[in-house]
C-alpha cells in the first residue's frame, strides 16, 4: 500500500481565498415554508429547475424554481406524518435517474417513494432505527437504504417490497453507495466497509483499514475505485482487486465528514474532494495521493461539497454560514455568499448554472451563478 502524507507543509498547494465576487443577497432566491432546519436539498436530474428539500418538520418539499424574477409557486409538500416515533426528521432524499420519483429516508426508520405530484407511492418499513443514507441504483429498479439499526436493505421500487436485508455491520451504517445496478458499498461506525451484491448473502469484500468511524463512501465515476473518509482523519482508496487500500491520503487535521469525486470529463487524474471539521476542503489526485489544493475560506466544519457537472467548479457549505464556489482546476475562490444559518447541504443543478443550499434556519436558497450571467 502506498501512503501519501502531507505532514510537510511545503508539499501543499494552498489555494487563494481572495474572493472575486461576493454574491448580493438580492440575487439569492430564498424558499420559505419549512418549519424546522433543512437537512438536505437535491436538484432533479432531468428537470433543471425542480428542487427537493427535506427537513426536521416531517416534510419534504418539491420547489419549481422560476427562471427569472417571477413569483415562486407553492411547493408540493410531502408530509411524513404520522411518524412511528417522536423524531420527525427527514434525514435523506434521492431522485430516481429519470427524475420521476423521489425517495426519502426518515428518522422514524421508514423509507418512502413519492411522485412529482406529491402522491405517496410506497412506505417501506423494515428498519428499526433512523435511515442515514438512501440511494437509487442507476437502473432505477432498486433502492438501497442504510440505517442506525446496523443493517442495509434493498427495495424493489416497482412493488415497494424489501428484496434483501444485509446484517453485516455491528454498529450504525452511516453511508451507502452503488457501484453498479446490483453491487454496493456500506460504511459504518464500526470502522468497516462491506461490498455486497444483491442476491448473494456473503459479502464480496470486507475492508477494515480505518481506525475510527467511516463517515462516507463513494465509487468513482468508472466504478473502479471506492473512496472512504473517516473520523481517523484519513481518506482511503480501495479496489476490489485488493484487501488493503491502494492509497491512503493524509492531510486533514480533524475528522473528514464527506467526499466527492469530480465528474469524469477526460482521461486525466481521478480528482477527489474531501471536506473536514478542520474547516478546509482538499482536492486530491486520488490515485497518487498528491494534494492539489487546500481550499481555505471557512472557519467551521464543512458539511457538504458539490462539483458542477463539467467538474470546473466546486461548491462548499459550512456551519460558518458561508457558501463558497471555487475553481476546481486552480483552487481559487470565485464566489462567496453569507447565508442565514449553518449550511447542511449544497448542490449544483444538472446544467451547472444554479446552486442550491439548505440551512439550520429553515431556509432553502438558490441562485444563478454569476459566472454564467
Amino acid at each position: 500500500m502506498q501512503e501519501a502524507s502531507l505532514e510537510n507543509p511545503s508539499k501543499e498547494v494552498p489555494a487563494s481565498a481572495k474572493a472575486q465576487t461576493v454574491v448580493d443577497p438580492n440575487d439569492v432566491l430564498v424558499l420559505k415554508g419549512h418549519q424546522s432546519e433543512v437537512f438536505s436539498c437535491s436538484w432533479n436530474p432531468v428537470e433543471p429547475l425542480l428542487l427537493a428539500s427535506g427537513s426536521g418538520d416531517a416534510t419534504a418539499r418539491l420547489w419549481r424554481v422560476p427562471e427569472g424574477n417571477e413569483a415562486v409557486p407553492q411547493p408540493v409538500v410531502l408530509s411524513h406524518l404520522p411518524n412511528v416515533n417522536e423524531n420527525k426528521d427527514v434525514t435523506t432524499l434521492d431522485w430516481n435517474p429519470s427524475g420521476t420519483l423521489l425517495a426519502t429516508g426518515s428518522y422514524d426508520g421508514q423509507a418512502r417513494i413519492w411522485t412529482l405530484k406529491g402522491e405517496l407511492r410506497f412506505i417501506m418499513a423494515q428498519h428499526r432505527g433512523p435511515i442515514f443514507s438512501l440511494k437509487w441504483n442507476k437502473g432505477g429498479d432498486l433502492i438501497l437504504s442504510g440505517s442506525a439499526d446496523n443493517t442495509t436493505c434493498v427495495w424493489n421500487t416497482e412493488t415497494g417490497e424489501m428484496k434483501q436485508q444485509f446484517n453485516l455491520h455491528s454498529l450504525a451504517i452511516l453511508d451507502v453507495d452503488w457501484m453498479d445496478n446490483v453491487t454496493f458499498a456500506s460504511c459504518s461506525s464500526d470502522r468497516t466497509i462491506y461490498v455486497c451484491r444483491v442476491g448473494s448473502k456473503a459479502p464480496l469484500k470486507k475492508w477494515a483499514g480505518h481506525d475510527d468511524e467511516v463517515n462516507a463512501v463513494r465509487w468513482d465515476p468508472t466504478g473502479q475505485y471506492l473512496a472512504s473518509c473517516s473520523d481517523d482523519m484519513t481518506t482511503k482508496i480501495w479496489s476490489l482487486s485488493s484487501d488493503q487500500p491502494i492509497q491512503e491520503i493524509r492531510g486533514h487535521q480533524l475528522q473528514i465528514y464527506t467526499l466527492q469525486w469530480a465528474p469524469k470529463t477526460d482521461n486525466g487524474p481521478r480528482i477527489l474532494a474531501t471536506a473536514s471539521f478542520d474547516a478546509t476542503v482538499r482536492l486530491w489526485d486520488a490515485l497518487s495521493g498528491n494534494c492539489l489544493h487546500v481550499l481555505r475560506n471557512h472557519t467551521e466544519a464543512v458539511y457538504s461539497i458539490s462539483f458542477s457537472p463539467d467538474a470546473r467548479l466546486l461548491a462548499t457549505g459550512s456551519f460558518d454560514e458561508l457558501l463558497n464556489v471555487w475553481n476546481a482546476k486552480d483552487g481559487t475562490l470565485q464566489e462567496t455568499f453569507k447565508a442565514n444559518g449553518g449550511i447542511f447541504e449544497v448542490h449544483f443543478n444538472k446544467n451547472g448554472n444554479k446552486l442550491a443550499a439548505c440551512t439550520s434556519q429553515k431556509q432553502v436558497m438558490c441562485y444563478a451563478l454569476l459566472l454564467f450571467i
